[in-house]
């Protein structure tokens, strides 16, 4: 049986605070199960690697053998959180957020224990609260606390609107714990404020306040924004095996490392004995491959993993694409990169012309496929393996 110090240690991997580390240690020594919270908003139908670093966590709870509370923020997904952002998001409607949140369910339990989960909709509780209820629960908190969280400051400051119904989301996410009694909430960096709401409101209604557990945001493919489906720098957790095999391997090396602490169910020893190994000389293709490997094993199986590293190889390592080639990074903007524009910036051809005669030659590949369409605009937020001809190459990354 692990006991409250293993434990200790194995929730602390790969999170960036825990508050407190004393009251969690308290909770683990009482030997009951704790309640383990973690609230997704349906904003998108499809959960990505992004997503799954929480998930993760809420896995590691489980094996220590606590209870996993998935709640599916079908309330506060009609609220529009602003969080990480300077703007007000958009609400969604109703059945917006019900169709998300079915493909979500589906979803989860590829990572989760479904004997150890309990999926719950806030709108089970928040849709049962009058006017007057939610008067007197925003009694429970005041202006100048809200302003105190970063977005909101700034956007005081500088003038931009802040609409009131934006105050009621912290509020709803922190009732949350209230409703569910939650003893550990998780959330990445960005919920860090919405999480010690939840405390906050936990002691004001006269219960023991949550333990707040937040984890780092995900980069996306580019190494440089979080993973997001709008910004096209995703892996989806029910992409096909070759498509999600092929998006890790086009990873930069360093970013690896990254996604080998954060997704990776290895130990921290043997990911950092693999980490030597590359330092005295071994492939980091190599160690990029046992990362796509685990990843597409988990989502699919291992036959589909190994059948996806053949498929790559198939398409890469047998059309001579070399191990090392240039890394560039080139602005997008709103609109796309014309694919001519990419291939001279990238220093691929030496001027637009000749990239627009090479396309018409069939010369020139994404990712081992060929390009025809001389019109095309090569959106932000992704990588990719440009190639002109036989010998030209580069990773390109879009921001």
């Amino acid at each position: 049986m692990t006991s409250p110090a293993e434990a200790m240690e194995i929730i602390r991997r790969g999170a960036d605070e825990i508050l407190l580390e004393e009251e969690l240690l308290k909770k683990l020594e009482r030997g009951r199960p704790l309640r383990v919270k973690a609230g997704f908003d349906p904003t998108a139908p499809d959960l990505h690697l992004g997503h799954t670093v929480l998930i993760n966590k809420l896995r590691q709870f489980q094996e220590l053998g606590h209870e996993v509370l998935f709640l599916i923020g079908d309330f506060t997904g009609m609220i529009g959180d602003p969080t990480g952002k300077n703007v007000t998001r958009q609400p969604l409607t109703r059945d917006q957020v019900l169709e998300n949140a079915k493909t979500y369910e589906q979803q989860i339990f590829r990572i989760l224990d479904p004997e150890k989960t309990l999926v719950v909709f806030n709108s089970s509780w928040m849709g049962e609260m009058s006017a007057a209820d939610l008067i007197q629960l925003a009694a429970r908190h005041t202006v100048a606390r809200m302003l105190e969280r970063d977005d909101f400051s700034k956007r005081y400051r500088s003038g931009q609107p802040i609409a009131i119904h934006e105050f009621l989301y912290p509020l709803v996410q922190g009732y949350d714990s209230v409703a569910l009694k939650a003893d550990v909430e998780l959330g990445g960096t960005d919920q860090k404020f919405n999480l010690l709401v939840g405390r906050q409101l936990q002691e004001a209604y006269g219960q023991e306040p949550q333990v707040v557990l937040t984890m780092p945001i995900l980069e996306g493919l580019d190494g440089v924004q979080k993973m997001s489906k709008s910004l096209n720098n995703y892996v989806g957790i029910a992409d096909a095996p070759d498509e999600m095999f092929g998006k890790l391997m086009s990873i930069s090396d360093d970013l690896m490392w990254r996604y080998f602490e954060l997704l990776s169910f290895r130990p921290m020893s043997e990911i950092g004995a693999l980490r030597k190994r590359v330092e005295e000389g071994m492939n980091p293709r190599d160690a990029k491959v046992q990362l796509a490997e685990e990843i597409v094993e988990r989502f699919h199986d291992r036959e589909a993993a190994q059948r996806a590293n053949e498929n790559f190889v198939a398409r890469f390592r047998k059309g001579a694409i070399p191990d090392d080639m240039p890394e560039v990074t080139l602005e997008a903007g709103d609109d796309g990169l014309p694919i001519a524009n990419l291939l001279k910036d990238a220093g691929l051809v030496s001027s637009t012309s000749e990239a627009m005669r090479m396309i018409k030659q069939g010369a020139v590949k994404i990712d081992g496929e060929r390009v025809e369409d001389r019109g095309l605009r090569c959106i932000a937020g992704g990588t990719a393996v440009y190639q002109v001809g036989k010998r030209r190459f580069a990773r390109v990354t879009l921001a």
